[in-house]
């Protein structure tokens, strides 16, 4: 990382490039110094709409993992829907969010959340379904219910599947949130964002960029950290 930041430093002042094209690291971080309040107080929105939308997005995405894993049928005729709304770019679907839920936060939630849901879906039913065959037969035997299945070999084994979804949707669901707030807000880090472009003030662009990453590894660091303590047992092995 530092030697990527050594060489845009000097190619910034090797050619002489203007900052309104491209600033130089120093640049930016002087930029993120001088606006910081302006940026922490818009990642307050950006992160409240990716919160909601990764527990949202996510608890349907389960819920509906767990209907395909029971019932084949119902998989059938909705996970091709589930394929063709993921393909429609999530910058057609923002106008018409906004346009079914109003200016507030919620079309911005819903950007967010749909963002998480195929990613969820997609490594929940795997999970779910990639039991240990030899424990299958002996909840089998024991005579469990399939509420006992599922709760004793089914929910643990998709954990790690889950989990790594997770890792994948806490970071979308930040992208999720900004897209949302591109098509009409007056605050957000996708506010500023829009905003120091039109103003071509690209250190400020730059230093926005900055915070939205580091909004998106916070999350990922504290899905990582929970992973660890909830999955205590070698994934390898349970599965």
């Amino acid at each position: 990382m530092a030697s990527l930041l050594t060489l845009w430093q000097l190619i910034c002042a090797g050619f002489a490039i203007p900052e309104y094209l491209v600033p130089s690291p120093i640049r930016v971080v002087g930029a993120f110094r001088e606006d910081w309040a302006l940026l922490i107080s818009n990642s307050v929105p950006t992160i409240t709409e990716a919160f909601f939308g990764f527990l949202i997005g996510n608890a349907i995405a389960i819920s509906v993992a767990i209907w395909f894993v029971y019932n084949k049928i119902f998989e059938e005729m909705y996970y091709p829907v589930a394929i063709l709304i993921k393909t429609i770019p999530i910058v057609a679907i923002a106008p018409v969010l906004k346009i079914i839920l109003g200016n507030g936060i919620e079309p911005k939630i819903a950007v967010a959340a749909l963002i998480c849901f195929f990613p969820t879906l997609v490594n929940a039913v795997r999970g779910f379904r990639a039991v240990n065959p030899n424990l299958m037969e002996l909840m089998h035997v024991l005579s469990a219910s399939r509420t006992e299945v599922f709760r004793f070999v089914r929910f643990y084994g998709a954990l790690p599947y889950v989990f790594s979804a997770f890792k994948i949707s806490v970071t979308m669901c930040v992208l999720g949130a900004i897209v949302g707030e591109w098509i009409g807000a007056n605050k957000g880090i996708g506010y500023i964002l829009l905003q120091s472009m039109y103003d071509f003030d690209t250190p400020r662009l730059f230093a926005t960029i900055l915070t939205a990453s580091l909004i998106a590894i916070g999350g990922f660091t504290i899905v990582s950290a929970l992973e660890k303590i909830v999955i205590s047992w070698d994934p390898g092995e349970s599965i």
